[in-house]
């Protein structure tokens, strides 16, 4: 019972340092001390509660005290190790469904990182539903001559006489404008757009001609956040 009393003693002296605390204690911040307070309440809980129930069975009693600090052990480095666990989960939630976009609370559009490092988001442009690769790399705005025909583009009527460098070399691609090019609520008019030539380009590009009408756009914890300006007054 006493190894109970002292778990719920380092219980309460967790509480005490989450609400009350402001200076580090033992080089942890309040909240890191409280958390290892509480898990530290807990072990001797589940090991006053192992003795009691285990008296006179000492094998079965250390088979379980074992699997007890392997699960508390698994825990700690799941906190630990939290910030690079996030973005494996995101990695994995980026491939199982690409193009997913989330809003945030603050107005953000979110979109998690693939598995090969990309950031692979649904738009619509002129209304219709296309895929587009983040690029910062590229001045404007690309589409696929299939996307391009698909989002109702006149692709025989385009004029390819705009020279373009890709990872295949120099081509030429079509300029057009795109009346309207959305990411979730955060939209641009009238966006500067490249169409590229049969065959020469299989994913669409998000590039700067669009990207430049953002207030902000950037990187951390494995997703890419993209803020739109506030309209004008």
């Amino acid at each position: 019972m006493w190894l109970a009393g002292v778990g719920f003693v380092l219980f309460g002296l967790a509480t005490l340092a989450a609400v009350h605390g402001e200076r580090p204690v033992a080089g942890l911040q309040p909240r890191d001390f409280a958390i290892a307070l509480a898990l530290g309440g807990a072990g001797f809980v589940a090991t006053g509660w192992m003795i009691d129930d285990w008296r006179g069975r000492l094998r079965d009693g250390v088979k379980a005290l074992l699997a007890w600090v392997l699960v508390l052990f698994g825990l700690v480095g799941l906190y630990a190790y939290r910030v690079e666990v996030n973005g494996v989960a995101q990695r994995i939630m980026g491939e199982l469904r690409p193009g997913r976009v989330e809003v945030t609370t603050a107005g953000e559009v979110s979109v998690p990182r693939r598995g090969d490092g990309s950031f692979v988001f649904g738009a619509k442009a002129n209304g219709r539903d296309l895929r587009f690769i983040f690029d910062t790399g590229a001045s404007l705005v690309v589409l696929t001559h299939e996307s391009a025909a698909r989002i109702g583009i006149d692709t025989g009527a385009l004029a390819f006489n705009v020279p373009i460098a890709t990872a295949n070399g120099r081509t030429v691609a079509a300029s057009v404008t795109l009346d309207t090019l959305a990411v979730g609520p955060i939209e641009a008019r009238r966006v500067r757009t490249l169409v590229a030539q049969p065959g020469v380009l299989h994913e669409n590009l998000m590039g700067m001609s669009f990207l430049d009408r953002l207030a902000s756009f950037e990187v951390r914890d494995g997703r890419l956040y993209l803020r739109g300006r506030a309209p004008a007054t």
